[in-house]
């Protein structure tokens, strides 16, 4: 079985009570886990800026390095894991600072199985939500959005011109096409739409023939050339130069960065 690219990461410097979790979880993951243990802080912190973890499972109280600097040391990261902390009766205060550092639940010393579970599952989906919404912020245009919420503002032949680029955009498509749907002639349409979005007519179907490009990368197992085609794209060879110009990468390998990892949206 090969090693799944999901890591959690399991410090406590009682061995008794890291080897626990590490056998419960061991047999629930059932290899769909990468589990990792450590005794101390600063040997966990060398492993979470080496790779990237998804869950961190630690002890509030460690010697040297505790639970809460391991914390505050991930607060700036882009990669930082969900955060479940295990703590005595005794040392609330230390989890209440933990959970106002972000760490989005805590067990209580002994644990229970079922408990743990629940966290660790809880945790885990939490994760996963988090690394969908980010990824899908990436591909969302922000101009197209803001423009969408303002679309109750807009005037009807702009409004409409929104629509039907929207519905034709694996088709070629003209400005004076789009102005005909509203009966106006090309170049008082040009003004309007330019007044009204604050973009050309040519920036703003790009934008749009960009984002159906990245949706389908995402979302679809459709070949480059396919999604080229449903973007509006004369060829493949055209399609992923106008990509790469826009993106910085060609499609194939933004699909690639994109899905890496367990946000990967499908």
């Amino acid at each position: 079985m090969s090693v799944s690219s999901k890591t959690i990461v399991i410090v406590d410097d009682e061995q008794r009570t890291r080897q626990g979790i590490h056998q419960t979880l061991e047999q629930w993951a059932a290899g769909k886990y990468r589990i990792v243990t450590s005794g101390n802080g600063l040997e966990a912190l060398h492993t979470l800026r080496a790779e990237t973890v998804h869950l961190l499972i630690t002890d509030v109280r460690l010697p040297e390095f505790s639970g809460l600097d391991l914390i505050r040391s991930l607060e700036r990261d882009s990669r930082r894991p969900a955060i479940i902390v295990i703590s005595g009766y005794a040392e609330f205060d230390y989890v209440q600072q933990a959970l106002r550092l972000g760490a989005v639940n805590y067990l209580l010393k002994p644990i229970d199985k079922q408990e743990l579970l629940k966290a660790v599952d809880d945790a885990l989906r939490l994760e996963d939500e988090r690394q969908r919404y980010e990824k899908l912020e990436k591909i969302v245009d922000p101009v197209l959005l803001e423009l969408d919420l303002q679309g109750a503002t807009l005037s009807d032949p702009v409004r409409c011109a929104f629509i039907y680029m929207a519905e034709h955009l694996h088709e070629p498509i003209t400005m004076a096409q789009t102005a005909a749907q509203s009966h106006l002639n090309a170049s008082y349409f040009s003004v309007l739409f330019k007044q009204q979005s604050g973009l050309s007519f040519s920036e703003y179907l790009h934008r749009l023939r960009m984002q159906r490009a990245k949706e389908l990368l995402l979302h679809t197992q459709l070949t480059i050339a396919q999604i080229g085609e449903r973007s509006g794209y004369r060829t493949d060879k055209y399609f992923i130069k106008v990509f790469k110009t826009a993106e910085g990468v060609s499609p194939s390998r933004y699909r690639q960065q994109m899905r890496k990892g367990p946000g990967t949206i499908d």
